[in-house]
């Protein structure tokens, strides 16, 4: 079984154990999130595809995490015009462990 999520802008393909990380969510470390947007859900050869979403459906997980990713680097270069600017940037996330699908 499996279900396709979208959240914080991105979509995600999800199994029950299975331990992702997605944009920063508010929810307290231990506690159990759940996701309402479900555009598909898969239970074998029965599949439901939403028009957006999945009517009933919904996919809960607990929140295991929060933290910071990797450094980007952002470099921006004019070769002989004197410009050169750097930036850095680190996305925030929530690392959660889909505990359940619950399809219509």
């Amino acid at each position: 079984m499996y279900a396709v999520i979208k959240t914080g802008g991105k979509q995600y393909k999800v199994a029950p154990g299975e331990q992702l990380k997605v944009e920063s969510l508010v929810a307290d470390v231990g506690s159990v999130f759940s996701f309402d947007q479900v555009l598909l859900v898969a239970n074998g050869e029965a599949i439901k595809v939403g028009a957006p979403t999945v009517a009933g459906a919904t996919v809960k997980a607990e929140i295991v995490a929060h933290g910071r990713g990797d450094k980007i680097r952002i470099i921006k270069h004019r070769r002989r015009k004197h410009y050169h600017k750097e930036q850095g940037h680190r996305q925030n996330y929530t690392a959660v462990k889909i505990t359940e699908i619950v399809g219509a």
